[in-house]
């Protein structure tokens, strides 16, 4: 039991460390520290903190994209979860049409109160 709350608390501290990344803003700077604590995550010998290294590598220039422009497709990511909901509410539509017009109904924020 211990060296799991050992190993838990190693990979919440290699988590944690990745949240400076998000600080930089220069992109040489945000690839210098990534690297450093890529190589250190890896040295972990943490089965699933290395592959979510690996994962982050395979998206390594988008992340370091983030460094220059600042912009996430945060909000793209929640008119989507809107739409699955909608979607997965209908239980299906009987043509795109309805499914269209509850989307710019809901997503739209439309108000039908009579003025």
């Amino acid at each position: 039991m211990n060296q799991l709350n050992l190993k838990t608390s190693r990979a919440w501290c290699i988590k944690e460390n990745f949240t400076q990344f998000w600080s930089y803003s220069y992109k040489g700077a945000a690839k210098r520290f990534f690297k450093a604590w890529s190589n250190n995550a890896m040295r972990s010998k943490l089965e699933p903190v290395k592959k979510v290294v690996k994962m982050l590598r395979r998206h390594e220039e988008g992340l370091l994209n983030f460094s220059q422009h600042r912009i996430s497709n945060a909000c793209a990511e929640g008119f989507n979860s809107a739409i699955q909901l909608i979607k997965a509410n209908a239980r299906g539509f009987r043509n795109f049409t309805n499914y269209r017009a509850r989307i710019l109904f809901h997503c739209g924020k439309l108000n039908l109160a009579m003025a």
